[in-house]
């Protein structure tokens, strides 16, 4: 596999709940996290005192980070909202030369910042909300 450019990881949001994907606007830095809890089955009887897990057990999540120039484009708008109204729109994320991952997250947080002689900028986290689905590419 060729090296990818890190500008190709694409977060985007589902701007009016249709299936409209907009990439965030201003993003410099994009972050994808796969987690999933184990359950600990070891017990007096584990082979040679090794830790056993159960298999296909355990909460599985994602999470979703960025941050950028502020611009105040619609997916701000959209995402600042999604924020205040506690709401879990349809995320995508475009992983080049690997897939897409799509499913509702929830915004956690949002951070603007500012310097005096520099651009505004932003940062968001993302928490997984419901059943993700991947598509290859």
């Amino acid at each position: 596999m060729v090296a990818q450019k890190g500008k190709d990881l694409l977060i985007k949001l589902d701007l009016t709940g249709g299936g409209q994907f907009e990439t965030f606007a201003g993003l410099r830095a994009s972050r994808l996290t796969f987690n999933a809890e184990t359950v600990d089955v070891t017990s007096l009887e584990s082979q040679g005192g090794w830790r056993e897990l159960l298999a296909g057990a355990g909460v599985k999540s994602a999470a979703i980070s960025g941050s950028g120039v502020f611009r105040d484009a619609a997916t701000d708008a959209r995402a600042r909202q999604v924020f205040f109204d506690g709401e879990t729109p349809n995320f995508q994320v475009i992983i080049p030369d690997f897939g897409i991952v799509e499913g509702p997250f929830q915004i956690t947080s949002i951070e603007f910042a500012g310097e005096f002689g520099g651009e505004a900028t932003y940062e968001l986290s993302l928490a997984s909300a419901g059943v993700l689905s991947f598509t290859a590419l």
